[in-house]
């Protein structure tokens, strides 16, 4: 890869980072750095050696969105084309994705950001949706993660008014998971990643079993509970925790 690249890509220690690359434009979106972005979340699923993924930006910002430099004939068709993809992207990673963000993150950006598993903020992240601001509507999925994080009446507010969530704010509202100093932000994110990475295959049926409670009735979510329960526990990784378990020591999992 190149320092022209887009979306840069690499692994290390079992965790797959993702980077937006476009540092000048705050890490926006135009054609080329979305389909960069699909492929890279897309890799995640086929890399033996990523057990957890983290997306980010480089330098001031997360994602700020749309590069409004490109011109669009049909926002709706750039919805379905470019964004939408990469939220369904983010959400079929079987690894847990954690958003490291580090700036701001802006309308699709920020809805990129609450698809994520987990988030991670700079103390100097700011989330903006101002959709409202242009005469435009939440999109990216930002309708539907952002109820689910803040509760109804907040995202209401927060859509309406076109607000704008410094990062504690942003923590007290329960968005992010910690706030830590921007120096600090990528060793937090690697640790979280590390152990993440360093889990049981039982992880990824876990964020399975979560996503599929999220979005179906109760008989729904028990059955699949018994159906990936019954997958876990015959893992090899289950095998080993028992053994860990009645041996007194710590566990070393294969992620099989």
């Amino acid at each position: 890869m190149t320092v022209a690249d887009p979306v840069l890509y690499e692994v290390a220690d079992g965790v797959a980072t993702i980077t937006l690359n476009r540092p000048e434009v705050l890490n926006s979106l135009d054609e080329p750095t979305g389909r960069a972005l699909i492929a890279a979340l897309r890799r995640t699923a086929g890399d033996r050696g990523a057990r957890a993924v983290v997306l980010t930006g480089a330098g001031r910002g997360f994602c700020a969105g749309q590069d409004l430099k490109e011109p669009q004939s049909s926002l709706g068709d750039a919805i379905r084309n470019r964004y939408n993809p990469i939220v369904r992207a983010i959400r079929a990673c079987p690894q847990p994705v954690i958003a490291a963000v580090n700036g701001v993150a802006a309308g699709a950006g920020c809805a990129f950001a609450l698809a994520c598993d987990l988030r991670i903020a700079s103390a100097q992240a700011s989330f903006v949706l101002a959709f409202a601001k242009i005469g435009l509507v939440p999109d990216s999925g930002a309708s539907f993660f952002l109820p689910r994080l803040v509760g109804f009446g907040k995202a209401m507010e927060l859509a309406l008014l076109g607000g704008r969530l410094d990062a504690e704010e942003a923590l007290r509202l329960g968005m992010v998971t910690r706030v830590v100093p921007a120096e600090e932000l990528q060793s937090a994110t690697l640790a979280l990643a590390t152990e993440l990475a360093a889990g049981p295959y039982g992880l990824a049926l876990i964020k399975r079993a979560m996503l599929h409670g999220a979005a179906v009735d109760l008989d729904a979510a028990l059955e699949q509970e018994a159906y990936l329960q019954d997958l876990a526990g015959r893992s090899a990784d289950h095998r080993e925790a028992r053994a860990a378990f009645t041996e007194k020591r710590p566990p070393k999992f294969t992620r099989s």
